[in-house]
């Protein structure tokens, strides 16, 4: 739970009373006088106030700024860093809020990207980039002596490459990430997913994740050369992650480059608002968001839905933690 911050808006001298008074974020004051004893409770925390001399409130003013440091020591941080074996990766705090997901009439490129509907979410953890091949690799070899991986030097292959080609039940890689760390990573939700791709309660609004230009943003279409003849398509295939700019939140490459898996299964949008949104009840398709160095732009905006069968292994893991974890 976080603090509500304290501004100390003056202290001063009246006729031998010494008054000090306190103004909270939300507008509430509480003042102070020289004979006064006041509790002050935030979060479960209490501090008495009095004083006859300047020097008693300031003093008091000081014990009250260390009760407030110890619980900003408690607050829950806004990224958390996970190490696997060596490898470390981050998980970004998106702090809950109400968006309109889906596109506009004037912004949807396809029928299933409307209507526009409003969304409250919760708090969550969203991992910073998608999972890399070295973080994967931590991962299983710790649970499994011998597996396979689909990765190539045609596509990209090294650590800080995603993990790309992998299925929507991801070959058993959340289900060993979880035994090791004794916690819950899962796939967002389309609705956590679109929310952090457009940056959450930052949001600037934009078409892509982080901005209006894509060829800063993400790897797509243009700018991985894939209409090139193949012997000068020297960017084409998969990149290394955090090699553009992030989004308003931090997070990485959540436009191009791998598409991403969320849990739900793809159906039609309805007009109503939602809270904590998990999609149908069941499918035959899973949601695929974020587009692909093959994408075009319009593949990459923040409110495109691509799909596909479940088992087929086209798609990149980006991990989400609840905040309850």
């Amino acid at each position: 739970m976080m603090l509500m911050p304290l501004a100390v808006l003056s202290a001063w001298a009246q006729n031998n009373d010494y008054n000090m008074v306190i103004e909270l974020k939300n507008g509430t004051t509480v003042t102070l006088g020289a004979n006064d004893v006041e509790n002050l409770t935030f979060n479960g925390g209490s501090l008495s106030v009095s004083g006859n001399t300047i020097e008693d409130i300031y003093a008091q003013i000081e014990e009250l700024r260390d009760m407030i440091g110890k619980l900003q020591e408690n607050a829950e941080p806004s990224v958390r860093t996970f190490n696997i074996n060596g490898v470390i990766f981050k998980m970004i705090k998106v702090k809950g809020g109400t968006f309109q997901m889906g596109a506009s009439e004037e912004l949807a490129t396809n029928a299933d990207q409307k209507p526009a509907h409003s969304v409250t979410l919760s708090d969550f953890y969203i991992a910073e980039t998608e999972v890399t091949q070295e973080l994967y690799k931590a991962v299983m070899d710790s649970k499994y002596d011998a597996y396979s991986t689909p990765w190539n030097s045609t596509l990209g292959i090294g650590d800080d490459y995603p993990a790309y080609m992998q299925s929507w039940g991801s070959g058993y890689f959340l289900s060993a990430l979880n035994e090791l760390t004794g916690l819950s990573f899962r796939l967002p939700t389309e609705a956590e997913w679109e929310f952090a791709a457009r940056g959450g309660n930052e949001s600037g609004n934009y078409r892509f994740a982080g901005g209006d230009y894509l060829w800063d943003l993400g790897w797509y279409r243009e700018n991985c050369q894939v209409d090139w003849p193949y012997e000068y398509a020297t960017e084409y295939g998969y990149h290394l992650v955090k090699d553009k700019y992030p989004n308003e939140l931090g997070l990485y490459d959540m436009s191009g480059n791998v598409p991403e898996w969320c849990s739900d299964w793809y159906g039609p949008y309805g007009s109503s608002a939602q809270t904590n949104p998990t999609g149908p009840s069941n499918g035959s398709e899973r949601v695929l968001r974020g587009g692909d160095f093959t994408s075009t732009e319009d593949e990459c905006t923040v409110f495109y839905r691509g799909k596909s069968d479940p088992s087929s292994a086209i798609g990149g893991l980006r991990l989400v933690l609840s905040t309850n974890f």
